[in-house]
């Protein structure tokens, strides 16, 4: 997909004098086309709200028993010359407009599907070439039927984490028609290990920090005049847990979750990157809404 500015030519016209002088042409230096990296954009959308009635799951170190909270559910579309990225994908979509649905300590409600909010910037969910979760628990995955004919991009153990060869897994996660993850197996599929390249410039990097599930994944974009962003996935859900180094109980692997948040905090002090924690509202709420973007 080509987004690129056409450049413009000027011709300089002269006079002099009362006689009619000829007619010269200059060449002005053109303006040379955007790069990638200043054409980027990152567009937020809203993907739900999550009420949490006991935060106690959320910390291994038994600190956060007793307290609630509400987060937000980020989503991000990420608009490249060569392409357009949506990453993670929110609560279902058959959420939207209804009433709050409570499930344990989880109460979650969605005001409008990626559907909708595309519309705020011109764009329709087939015009998306590539969609990538962090990871798959269920406020990441929700959306995914909207995007059907997107390529999709995933670390190569959260796929095997999703679709177990027979014998791996308990029966409900298994592969087949039973597999919660059915609607994924329609796509063109790109797996990885190590860190993905999206578009091979070096803006949109999809970095492994496994733990909280066996492939969950951030995102590094470079935007052009905000710089270095990292997207946490589910790495932290709030600001205090990684002011606090928690992990929640609901781990994959705690000691790799730790391992993963150390060279998470080593890349972005080393880049000076923004850390956009997804789940947090103080992190999420300033950013602008579509049709606004950051870059």
């Amino acid at each position: 997909m080509n987004r690129s500015f056409a450049l413009a030519s000027f011709v300089v016209l002269a006079a002099c004098g009362s006689e009619p002088a000829d007619i010269e042409t200059t060449d002005v230096a053109q303006p040379e086309a955007e790069t990638a990296a200043e054409a980027l954009r990152m567009y937020v959308l809203d993907c739900g709200t999550i009420e949490v009635s006991d935060l106690d799951i959320f910390s291994t170190a038994g600190d956060y028993a007793g307290q609630s909270d509400v987060f937000t559910d980020a989503c991000f579309l990420i608009r490249h010359p060569d392409g357009d990225l949506m990453w993670d994908l929110g609560l279902p979509g058959i959420l939207a407009g209804a009433e709050p649905q409570e499930n344990g300590v989880f109460t979650v409600s969605l005001e409008r599907t990626l559907t909708d909010q595309l519309t705020d910037i011109g764009l329709a969910p087939s015009d998306i070439e590539y969609v990538s979760i962090s990871h798959s628990h269920f406020d990441h995955v929700g959306q995914i039927d909207q995007f059907v004919g997107a390529q999709w991009i995933v670390h190569e153990d959260e796929y095997a984490a999703m679709f177990p060869q027979p014998g791996e897994g308990s029966e409900e996660d298994t592969a087949g028609e039973g597999n919660q993850f059915i609607v994924f197996e329609g796509f063109e599929t790109v797996s990885f290990t190590g860190e993905y390249d999206v578009f091979g410039d070096g803006t949109v990097v999809i970095v492994p920090a496994p733990g909280h599930t066996p492939g969950h994944t951030v995102l590094q974009v470079t935007l052009p005049e905000t710089g270095p962003v990292l997207l946490t996935g589910d790495l932290y859900h709030r600001s205090e847990s990684r002011d606090l180094g928690r992990i929640p109980r609901f781990n994959a692997d705690e000691a790799q979750s730790a391992a993963s948040i150390e060279a998470f905090e080593a890349r972005a002090a080393d880049l000076g990157a923004k850390v956009i924690i997804q789940h947090e509202p103080a992190d999420i709420d300033p950013l602008p809404k579509p049709p606004e973007a950051m870059r």
